[in-house]
């Protein structure tokens, strides 16, 4: 399975980058794309453009920008090669390039990739539809070189608890005056120090509270999850994919 990372200079893209060159699932690499790309004496094609990559791989691994979706996304379609989409922030407008991009290749598009976190999102969809009238907090932490808040995860999770709490309504950054809604799913972030990933959902009435929490413990795990979707998405047709589908599978 050859590998093309995009962001391949980033954080992520390292971590993605030392699991593909440990053979993990059977991953070779292909090559890179990163905007910061230079001659760093890469043994295979690093560049700074798409319009400049290799098409010789089995599937790309994104772990970039969301402003390089449109580009992004029609690289992968014009030469036909599965996407993992590791990235988040995405706007309206780059998610439909996404669902688009869907019809014609194997997208995988999940706001976290940690096996752990699709976990979290069923204990925490079962826990809200047994207890319809408990009030929902998430709270999430992430470091402080994040630039998207609240996380794409914890959106995930609000919006998936939505799917048995039909009438909830998401809160992020609750400020000012005024009582708590009762059908509010509220959202806080933290950002500070070098916090992987933190998310905490909180399911309580007046007599009793369940807290359900995943905290990443090392990118790598973000990584893993992205080769494992690389994986699943061989030899499969046109469509969304996402972490549902690699816990089913």
């Amino acid at each position: 399975m050859r590998i093309l990372i995009s962001g391949i200079l980033g954080a992520m893209g390292h971590e993605v980058e030392k699991l593909v060159r440990a053979g993990m699932r059977g991953a070779v690499l292909a090559g890179g794309v990163d905007v910061n790309a230079a001659d760093d004496g890469y043994d295979v094609p690093v560049v700074t453009s798409f319009s400049d990559a290799t098409t010789d791989a089995d599937c790309i691994i994104d772990f970039s920008h969301h402003a390089a979706t449109a580009e992004l996304t029609a690289f992968a379609v014009s030469n036909r090669i599965p996407l993992v989409l590791a990235t988040t922030g995405q706007t309206d407008e780059e998610k439909q390039m996404i669902f688009d991009a869907a019809k014609t290749i194997p997208v995988f598009f999940a706001s976290n990739y940690s096996l752990g976190v699709a976990l979290l999102v069923e204990l925490a969809k079962k826990a809200a539809a047994a207890m319809p009238d408990a009030e929902i907090e998430i709270i999430e932490a992430h470091h402080n070189r994040k630039i998207d808040a609240p996380s794409g995860t914890a959106l995930t999770l609000a919006e998936e608890i939505k799917t048995v709490r039909t009438d909830a309504q998401i809160t992020t950054g609750r400020t000012g005056h005024g009582k708590r809604l009762p059908n509010e799913i509220g959202i806080q972030s933290i950002r500070m120090g070098n916090i992987v990933g933190m998310h905490e959902v909180m399911i309580g009435t007046a007599n009793q509270t369940i807290t359900l929490k995943h905290e990443a413990h090392s990118r790598a795990l973000f990584a893993e999850g992205a080769l494992s979707a690389a994986a699943f998405l061989q030899g499969k047709g046109p469509g969304l994919y996402d972490m549902k589908c690699l816990v089913a599978d």
